[in-house]
């Protein structure tokens, strides 16, 4: 394939495949991958890619220091540097075992000048964006957590064509007000949905539901009918951290309560596939790896990392600085599905640790518990939409939640 055909692959589908390195490596614009979630919206470019970044050391190095700023550094540089403990220098062999890895993936990212030279048309694309309100977004853990919570409701407004349906045509507004809160709202719809709540809009996707409740209610996301389990949950909670937790950026959750997530009762009996967002903190890997994914009847899990880097393909920071790593890892693993049987099963297996890479998004502070879960993922159905699950993470009894 040419490259103008990868480029033109790419602006379709939001994926740039990297083959070059042997391994599964791939480029990808999550703007283009949202978007595919939507018929009548669309996420602006750049509204997602307003984090700006410094300039940059030819092939991903730190990011350039004045002269008068490295002089202060070094006075201001202890002597000698603290020596690594016991969990530290495990974490610091997984990083060197993962080091060849991330770096055969940014080389072939940084040897793809096609698509170097069409990132920054990416970023800075100029496209029509909607007029919303300016101002701090909703926080919906505090309102959930309020004793009005039961009360608030948010109106969904479902476009009924008149006649033709097209864009051309006459549509009606049919107005439904649901409570926003412990209740699965649906999107039984195949158009876009507008949500209101508290003068603010909310584009919610066509067939897709959502759940905003307490960690104590996750239960309710079981399906009556075990056979309409879903075949791909992806989790991401916020994790105990010692920086968040001193900085007081959002709530975190116990490890422990993860244990009582009914991941078996929400899997398909067929089989499906968890993918758990985590730090590079050792002890929690590896009390996923040694208690978790066994409680949960995870097998066979294999690591994928997602490299972050700048519109110029350098990497936003030292690969090798300790306590600011420019990658995170998911861990992906079956539930319900015997990688060994033959014929296997309709779940294609993972092979091997891959990296995906992407420039990051502005940042935010990650306030709740996020759990996504869909029906039959594995079909490569492009009209597929997630079902989105957001459970926030106050803790509101001592009892095992």
């Amino acid at each position: 394939m040419e490259a103008s055909d990868e480029l033109r692959s790419f602006e379709a589908t939001g994926i740039y495949r990297l083959d070059g390195c042997g391994t599964g490596v791939a480029f990808v614009d999550p703007v283009r991958l949202i978007n595919a979630s939507y018929q009548r919206f669309r996420v602006a470019s750049s509204a997602y890619y307003s984090r700006r970044f410094g300039p940059s050391l030819q092939g991903g190095g730190p990011e350039i220091e004045l002269a008068g700023e490295r002089r202060k550094r070094k006075r201001n540089r202890k002597s000698k540097p603290r020596e690594l403990n016991a969990m530290e220098r495990i974490a610091e062999a997984r990083h060197q075992e993962a080091r060849p890895l991330l770096l055969r993936a940014h080389e072939s990212l940084r040897n793809a000048k096609g698509l170097l030279g069409y990132l920054p048309k990416m970023i800075d694309s100029e496209e029509h964006t909607l007029d919303v309100e300016s101002g701090s977004e909703k926080n919906f853990v505090e309102l959930g957590s309020s004793w009005r919570a039961p009360f608030y409701e948010i109106t969904l407004c479902f476009r009924k064509c008149l006649g033709l349906c097209n864009e051309e045509g006459s549509f009606h507004v049919q107005r439904t007000s649901v409570p926003l809160f412990n209740r699965i709202v649906k999107v039984e719809a195949s158009d876009d949905v507008e949500g209101e709540f508290q003068n603010r809009c909310y584009i919610l996707p066509r067939e897709s539901c959502f759940l905003m409740t307490d960690f104590r209610n996750v239960r309710d996301l079981i399906p009556g009918n075990p056979n309409n389990g879903y075949n791909l949950i992806v989790i991401d909670p916020p994790w105990e951290n010692g920086c968040v937790r001193q900085k007081d950026v959002y709530p975190t959750l116990p490890n422990r309560y993860l244990l009582y997530l009914p991941v078996q009762e929400l899997a398909h009996p067929d089989g499906a596939l968890l993918v758990l967002w985590i730090t590079n903190r050792e002890k929690l890997r590896m009390f996923v790896e040694k208690e978790l994914f066994p409680y949960w009847g995870v097998k066979n899990s294999t690591a994928f990392y997602w490299l972050k880097v700048k519109p110029d393909g350098s990497l936003i920071g030292d690969l090798d600085l300790f306590h600011h790593r420019p990658y995170e890892c998911l861990l992906l693993g079956y539930i319900n599905v015997n990688t060994e049987a033959k014929p296997r099963t309709n779940f294609k297996v993972l092979e091997g640790s891959q990296v995906i890479m992407s420039v990051p998004e502005e940042l935010k502070t990650a306030s709740r518990f996020n759990l996504q879960a869909a029906t039959s993922p594995l079909q490569c159905d492009p009209n597929l939409v997630p079902q989105l699950v957001t459970v926030d993470s106050r803790e509101q009894t001592s009892s095992g939640q």
